[in-house]
């Protein structure tokens, strides 16, 4: 009888411990990750019809509270400047659906809720006042994000990334498809919930983020990731920049019967050897295959993830990021592939922006920064990012000999459309095959002036055939290079 009395008060503890931990935990330390939760409604419907802080570019509002002029909800969360244009950058504010992009991670600022600004708090609550959040002011020059949204035409999925490479700061991050967030985060619940059945329709919408774009949308990169190959043979002391690198118009892979050739369009087909700078001014795809494979794929993994594959993209960013990829346990065909940014290797625009802004800032890559400033209601700063550094990715010699080559794909390479009169310009492009649709992947990265970076570009076509790609990549890095270098 003792025993069964024991056993019973034993099991009444153990049930109040997991009770009184769980409790603990989310009160404690859960809490955050609870009330951050794009999909926590409970957490949204506390400060709804509060007066939520402003999201602005140049001093305008992309998105405010204003007055709704209902007694039920006093503030109306509204995105009056282009929200098609921002929308992948603001998200939206829903009382159905959540909150993405920066109205689900900077929401405790925007709200007032954040640490710092618990004497503004104090402040309205001794007042009397009605608790308003946090102003967050944005990197984006607006001139460049519109002429980036012009240049990806509607009904084309896309995105462009434009950087500065010496301190990180964003100044366009575009894509489409896009919407227009003012339909989810309208009070009237049947109307948000008519208006996202309506963007659950458009292709490349992701409904977590908003839109896959330029920071959750992970693509082949094809021959841009050619990169991160030159970077791992310099690094390796193996090559250096007079090798000599194998370039047969086909060859086959290990281990099968499947050949990976040469561009037959382009000039790779005139030599069976090539230079480094030849190599990798006409983008050819043996020569990158055969380093590879001479080096290894722990050599070709270390030196992606050196660039930022698999890795974060630092605390200044505050949009949801998915890492690149560079695939585990390769064969040796496979590791040919990959080589030239096919097979399973998938990047964002931003991590190839990252990659490139590496090699402009002498193989040190800076944390991608999208908030200017925070300030309080009073306008007082609260906080203001300083660039910072993010990881070293290269050594400044390996960065300044492909600039020197990456310049040579633009002055007279497969990368000309992207040239900009009287300036020095360094690019790469990329073409990676979408199965046997005869589609692909189309894009160019790169940066200007070549001997003092001041701009970063990255553009992507997704299921484009070649001739449209060429036309749409480099030379619309060539008129974003232009207007940025004109301010």
């Amino acid at each position: 009888m003792n025993q069964a009395i024991r056993n019973a008060w034993i099991a009444v503890a153990s049930m109040f411990a997991l009770i009184l931990g769980s409790i603990s935990y989310v009160q404690v330390i859960g809490a955050d990750e609870l009330a951050n939760n794009p999909w926590n409604n409970r957490a949204i419907l506390q400060t709804f019809c509060q007066d939520r802080g402003a999201i602005l570019v140049a001093g305008k509002p992309i998105a405010q509270s204003v007055e709704s002029g209902s007694d039920s909800c006093e503030f109306q969360r509204t995105y009056p400047t282009d929200p098609a244009l921002y929308a992948g950058i603001t998200g939206y504010y829903s009382n159905v659906f959540g909150s993405t992009g920066l109205e689900n991670t900077m929401n405790q600022t925007l709200t007032g809720q954040a640490d710092q600004l618990l004497m503004d708090r104090l402040r309205q609550l001794f007042l009397g006042q009605q608790p308003k959040g946090a102003s967050v002011e944005l990197t984006i020059d607006p001139e460049i994000q519109a002429l980036a949204h012009s240049l990806i035409p509607d009904g084309q999925r896309g995105s462009i990334v434009v950087t500065n490479p010496k301190t990180g700061a964003i100044l366009a991050m575009v894509s489409k498809p896009s919407y227009d967030p003012n339909t989810v985060a309208t009070h009237d619940r049947a109307a948000a919930q008519e208006a996202m059945g309506e963007l659950q329709k458009l292709p490349g919408i992701n409904l977590n983020q908003g839109v896959s774009g330029p920071t959750g949308g992970l693509l082949a990169p094809g021959s841009v990731f050619k990169i991160v190959d030159t970077a791992a043979a310099l690094a390796s002391g193996k090559y250096t920049a007079d090798s000599t690198l194998p370039n047969p118009a086909e060859m086959t892979l290990p281990g099968s019967t499947a050949k990976l050739p040469n561009y037959a369009g382009g000039n790779c087909y005139t030599r069976s050897e090539a230079s480094f700078s030849f190599a990798l001014e006409q983008s050819c795809n043996t020569p990158f295959a055969s380093i590879a494979l001479d080096l290894g794929q722990d050599a070709i993994a270390k030196q992606a993830a050196a660039f930022g594959f698999g890795e974060d993209a630092g605390d200044q960013l505050h949009l949801d990021y998915s890492p690149g990829v560079f695939p585990e346990n390769l064969d040796e065909a496979q590791l040919a592939q990959s080589a030239i940014g096919q097979f399973d290797v998938k990047a964002s625009p931003l991590q190839i922006a990252l990659m490139t802004s590496a090699i402009a800032n002498g193989g040190v890559q800076m944390k991608p920064t999208l908030v200017r400033t925070v300030r309080a209601p009073d306008l007082r700063v609260v906080s203001e990012p300083k660039p910072e550094v993010l990881r070293t990715s290269t050594s400044p010699e390996i960065a300044r000999q492909i600039t020197e080559w990456m310049s040579n794909v633009v002055s007279s390479g497969i990368g000309t459309g992207a040239a900009v009169r009287g300036v020095k310009v360094a690019g790469k492009t990329g073409t990676a095959e979408l199965g046997a649709s005869g589609l692909n992947n189309s894009w160019f990265t790169g940066f200007a002036p070549a001997d003092d970076p001041q701009v970063q570009v990255t553009v992507v076509m997704e299921g484009v055939n070649v001739q449209t790609g060429a036309k749409l990549t480099s030379p619309s890095a060539s008129k974003i290079f232009e207007a940025v270098l004109k301010k």
